[in-house]
């Protein structure tokens, strides 16, 4: 681990409004599952990299000091109280006070300041005596005559001050005077840390440092004297086994390395909430945990990053920065700030102070170091800056970016809001040439392709490629390309180089330029292996096959050690996200190893030398599972039950609260999966809250990971619980049940036998009632057969009927055809003279035909067999239609008999004329529709 001198490590406030406890934190430490713990005003606090939570002590003590022993406790101490915070069987935190173990009274006026631990004994101290826990027991080391001031843990060993006498060594359950600690002087020893193979470093509160090296006290004069004196030493912790933190109470933390030099000093002008640093802890990825007066802190150490930020606001928005002969230029819409650039190996606490350049007031956009000169590209001029002055080079102003030509070097392009500007060489300087004429569009990017044309970018309007004439004076030959040309868009299109080759950004991903077919395509193989990074809105190079990706805020450093191979880290800058300018992000080189990044409100220095530890990341933590049937309550508060909570099933909605105890800035997204109630994990997101309703009875696993910055999972948390079944489906119910279901057996069996004795019983009276049935069935078929004879006799009697009605019917036609015929033969005899019979004689004659014809005796006996056959036909029509005549009557029986009209008129002899008429006036009488047929009428009756 690498601690930088320049610059400030990024510093993480906790402010009283987040954590919702006292201001004071005391002391802090860190458990074994990564959760933080503070001896708060307010009692011990806890925090988990997601929430904070507040756990009281029994009379609300304040807790002086905490420290874990890393195996499922936290001990605690205040006043009157001292004992350990545990997660009991079903996982809830609780406290468990040792006092009782205490001879009584003697804790009645105490407090405990420091905590140890020594192998099985835990050392409680107090300005009074020193408790060791052991076995269950307590045991005291006390001298009424020797008050303490504090004790201090240092390798193996213990030291304890005692007032006006010196330093002292515990040594099992006894103090022993160390010889010669006379030296330190009487403002107080407030702290002891492990220097070097036996030896230790001590810090008093105004006599300074002091090695000592088990034999003599040596004053260790370094460059942070004044500074530890002047803001008052308060304690102290080792980093890394070869740094010094110490804490003060006027003037923050001092960090120095094994040589006395100054490495860094935090305070509340450099980002600490208060200058009085109450306790320090360093945790295993050796960031710094500061519990404040008013507040707490971490400082970020273990990063290759460190920051300046212009916390007084005066720098404006810095758009560009470039470290150039000894001082650091910062480009920014106020104008150009400049400060003396702080070296590394620095033997004395230096700050950055900036200034402006007189003149250069107003919107800079740029800063480039262009053979040894560093050029400003301003909103209304262009400059060259030496030292602390500008010189302007061109009154072209508006300038965005500024390159050289790479066929031409000794000549210089600009791209400003009206175009392109030449500049050229003049006895070692860069001087204005010339305005390039024939293009006046606004231009953003500039690229030059290995033909010398330049490819340029503007804002809004999509790309030119630009051939300029040989003197550079006109553009030669100029192609606009939009999205006609596969471009994905017209809209901020980026020109950039990347591995020797001209690469066009967008949101859409990475294209390049088909030279053959005068079109862009999608540089696939890359942005496959660049993942979200494909849309990145800048690149910018960094060393040889190294380049700075930048998404829109999104920073990732990409390797390329070998073709075909990307390496990408964009974790690290995480913390970065949304702090650089978009557009305008920009990254200087200082040296191949040392990066300046510009942000909103100052600078981050990057170092690629810094080799991270490699980092075991923690697991997920179950943080609470609640009741939230009716009101929200506590079910267990950790997934280290030692049993298998078990829930009633009139609680079966539950919520689950989760975090991942990690506390460096990073995107932190989740995935659960709740075995029992679904097969799948859910989608990745923030929220460390979920909620399951209605739950059914029976086992669950609760399954959570985390991914941090996209790119490493954690290992998988499980949680396991159990909902108990209703009281409807308990052994006891089901006990119930089997007992319900056995009476009801002999219940029903008891029925059952009633019930044959009932159906015997009804077998016999069913067999004699179908005897009878039988009888009477088969009396009934022989009346049925009987009754069928007589109908079919009946039928056979109406056949012969009918048979003779027709045969008289026939007999009157072919009498009546017959005399019809006689009438006419009649009409036509002559005498033996040839003359016709005279009328009287065919008078005569005829009559007696005609009274044949009309015979009543026929129609008489005619009426008598039809009335017969079909069941008094006349009456029933007669009742119907009392106005027919007989006429009528006649009509309808022989219509009814379905006599045609040439028999109908033989019989009635009349004309076949006068038969329709009758059918006509017939139909009249029995009011008979136009479509109804008068025979089938007449049948249906």
């Amino acid at each position: 681990m690498e601690i930088k001198s320049i610059g400030i490590p990024y510093v993480q406030n906790y402010t009283k409004e987040k954590y919702k406890a006292g201001n004071q934190n005391w002391s802090v430490t860190k458990d074994e599952n990564g959760v933080m713990y503070y001896g708060n005003a307010n009692g011990l606090l806890s925090y988990d990299g997601q929430h904070w939570k507040l756990n009281e002590m029994p009379d609300r003590q304040i807790v002086r000091v905490a420290a874990s022993d890393k195996k499922g406790k936290v001990y605690v101490g205040g006043f009157g109280e001292f004992g350990y915070w545990s997660y009991d069987d079903e996982g809830v935190f609780q406290y468990t006070s040792l006092v009782n173990l205490v001879p009584g009274g003697l804790m009645n006026k105490d407090e405990i300041w420091k905590i140890y631990f020594d192998g099985d004994r835990i050392l409680f101290q107090s300005f009074a005596r020193i408790y060791i826990y052991e076995n269950n027991k307590i045991t005291i080391v006390f001298d009424p005559e020797r008050p303490l001031l504090f004790l201090f843990k240092a390798d193996r060993k213990f030291f304890v001050e005692v007032i006006h006498k010196g330093l002292f060594e515990l040594s099992g359950n006894n103090l022993k005077f160390v010889e010669g600690s006379q030296a330190l002087g009487s403002s107080g020893i407030l702290s002891i840390l492990p220097f070097r193979k036996n030896t230790y470093l001590i810090g008093t509160r105004n006599d300074g440092l002091f090695l000592y090296d088990g034999n003599s006290f040596i004053p260790w004069r370094t460059g942070a004297d004044g500074l530890l004196k002047a803001g008052q030493l308060n304690n102290g912790v080792t980093i890394d086994n070869k740094y010094f933190a110490f804490g003060t109470i006027l003037n923050g933390i001092v960090i120095l390395d094994t040589t006395g030099s100054v490495v860094q000093q935090i305070n509340k002008t450099t980002g600490l909430q208060n200058n009085t640093v109450l306790s320090l802890y360093v945790d295993d990825m050796q960031d710094v945990w500061m519990g404040l007066d008013n507040g707490i802190d971490r400082i970020e150490l273990n990063s290759p990053l460190s920051y300046y930020f212009d916390q007084k606001g005066l720098l404006g928005t810095i758009y560009s920065s470039q470290v150039y002969n000894g001082k650091i230029y910062l480009a920014t819409n106020l104008g150009v700030f400049y400060s003396d650039w702080i070296t590394d190996n620095a033997n004395r606490l230096r700050s950055f102070d900036f200034k402006l350049i007189n003149g250069s007031e107003g919107q800079v956009w740029g800063l480039t170091l262009i053979d040894n000169q560093l050029i400003s590209c301003h909103n209304e001029k262009t400059y060259r800056i030496e030292g602390t002055s500008i010189i302007k080079i061109s009154d072209n102003g508006g300038g965005w970016i500024i390159k050289k030509l790479n066929n031409k070097p000794d000549f210089l392009v600009q791209g400003t809001y009206t175009g392109l500007v030449i500049y050229k060489i003049e006895n070692g300087k860069w001087v204005f040439s010339n305005a390039v004429s024939g293009f006046s569009d606004g231009v953003r990017y500039i690229e030059q392709d290995s033909k010398g044309q330049l490819w340029v970018g503007h804002p809004y309007k999509g790309l030119y490629k630009l051939k300029l004439s040989d003197d550079l004076t006109h553009v030669a030959s100029l192609k606009y390309y939009d999205d006609k040309n596969g471009l994905p868009s017209n809209l901020k299109i980026g020109v950039q180089k990347f591995n020797d080759q001209i690469v066009f950004l967008s949101k859409q991903g990475i294209y390049t330029y088909d030279e053959i077919n005068d079109n862009f395509i999608r540089y696939d193989q890359l942005n496959k292996k660049l993942g979200s990074f494909n849309s990145a809105s800048n690149i910018i190079k960094a060393n040889d096959r190294q380049y700075w990706f930048i998404d829109h805020g999104r920073i990732a450093f990409v390797d390329i050690p070998q073709a075909g191979n990307v390496e990408i880290d964009s974790s690290t800058f995480s913390m970065l996200s949304g702090k650089m300018i978009d557009f305008y992000e920009n990254i200087n080189k200082i040296n191949d190893s040392l990066f300046l990044i510009s942000i909103d409100d100052g600078f981050a220095i990057y170092s690629t030398d810094v080799r991270l530890k490699k980092i075991d990341y923690p697991k997920v933590l179950i943080q609470s599972v609640k009741n939230i049937t009716e009101r929200a309550t506590t079910i267990t508060e950790s997934n280290f039950a030692l049993s298998i909570v078990q829930i009633p099933f009139s609680q079966n909605n539950i919520s689950i609260t989760y975090s991942l105890p990690y506390y460096k800035n990073a995107n932190i997204q989740y995935q659960y999966q709740l075995k029992g109630y679904s097969k799948l994990w859910s989608e990745w997101s923030p929220i460390t809250l979920r909620e399951f309703t209605n739950l059914r009875h029976g086992n669950y696993q609760f399954l959570v990971r985390a991914k941090i910055n996209g790119e490493f999972i954690t290992p998988i948390t499980t949680y396991q619980f159990t909902i108990l079944p209703p009281w409807y489906s308990t052994v006891w119910a089901y006990f119930g049940y089997l007992i319900l279901a056995a009476s009801v057996i002999i219940f029903f069996h008891h029925l059952h036998n009633k019930k044959l004795i009932k159906q015997q019983k009804k077998l016999w009276e069913t067999h004699e009632k179908e005897k009878e049935d039988s009888l009477r069935k088969e009396r009934e078929a022989n009346e049925q057969r009987i009754a069928q004879i007589k109908t079919h006799q009946l039928e056979a009697d109406l056949a012969a009927k009918n048979r003779e009605l027709a045969n008289s019917a026939i007999n009157i036609v072919s009498k009546n055809e017959l005399l019809q015929k006689i009438s006419d033969e009649v009409m036509a005899l002559k005498d033996k003279d040839g003359k016709k019979l005279s009328l009287d004689q065919i008078k005569r004659i005829q009559k007696v035909i005609n009274d044949g014809m009309n015979d009543e005796r026929d129609w008489d006996l005619f009426e008598n067999s039809f009335d017969e056959a079909h069941e008094n036909f006349f009456k029933k029509i007669k009742a119907m239609h009392p106005k027919l005549s007989p006429s009528d009557l006649k009509m309808c029986a022989y219509l009814r008999m379905n006599m045609t009209s040439k028999e109908i008129a033989s019989i009635l002899n009349i004309t076949i004329r006068g038969v329709e008429i009758r059918r006509y006036r017939l139909r009249k009488k029995l009011c008979l529709d136009h479509d109804k047929n008068l025979v089938e009428f007449l049948m249906e009756l």
